[in-house]
């Protein structure tokens, strides 16, 4: 069931009702786009059947756009820059690339509470409590899913959603830029946003490691969505 009292670091909580921990996973290296969708909707499959726990799956991919159910061709910029995959998380196009933090979750709605909105409101919410440990005020948007920071004159998205949900499994996820090469992001329009940019927590001046933004992230996620256990990072 959902919790909509904010707990006591002022944030949603999410939590299943029986307090059972999500494994936790981190994969070594840059991890192939196409082998990691594979990986995801099997663990969801297997969730949604009893068969397997929840997880949470951070992983780095090598440089390559996604595009999500909504997105638009005349948004691809330069298709022949990296690879482009077709996926059917939400959203439009995004860049994964070294550097960047991408965390799936596969976490099961029918133990947590069946509210799409709400669910996208804890993923956020999570982002930017990891985002205040490490020391950046970030917040979100009405009307432009993700984090989003404020620079003088302009605002910039430092971190990305997107989500699927199949018989209320959840798979796909977050994308936190650590410190990617922004430039990366100029064969795309990011989610189709044209009026504002993208930054990462190096461009903003913090010199931060993944691991830094691991640690960050975990103790978030265990604010809001619950505890967590060391799990083995899908084949």
């Amino acid at each position: 069931m959902l919790d909509r009292a904010l707990n006591p670091a002022g944030r949603l909580a999410f939590r299943r009702a029986d307090s059972a921990p999500v494994g936790w996973a981190t994969s070594p290296g840059l991890v192939a786009y196409p082998e990691a969708v594979a990986a995801m909707e099997a663990r969801a499959a297997a969730i949604a059947e009893g068969r397997a726990g929840e997880l949470v799956w951070m992983l780095e991919h090598p440089p390559l756009y996604t595009a999500g159910i909504s997105a638009k061709a005349v948004d691809l910029l330069d298709s022949q820059r990296f690879p482009v995959f077709q996926t059917g998380r939400g959203g439009q196009f995004t860049y994964h690339g070294p550097g960047q933090r991408v965390a799936y979750v596969m976490l099961d709605l029918t133990a947590r509470t069946r509210d799409v909105h709400a669910f996208v409101a804890a993923l956020e919410a999570w982002i930017i409590g990891a985002l205040d440990i490490l020391g950046v005020q970030a917040s979100p948007r009405q009307g432009r899913v993700g984090v989003w920071v404020a620079r003088p004159g302009r605002e910039d998205k430092v971190a990305a959603i997107g989500v699927k949900l199949r018989r209320w499994v959840s798979f796909h996820g977050i994308a936190l830029n650590v410190a990617p090469d922004l430039s990366h992001f100029a064969g795309i329009v990011p989610c189709g946003v044209r009026e504002h940019g993208v930054t990462s927590l190096a461009d903003l001046g913090r010199a931060t490691t993944l691991a830094d933004a691991d640690r960050a992230l975990r103790d978030s996620f265990e604010s809001i969505f619950g505890p967590v256990t060391e799990a083995e990072a899908p084949d």
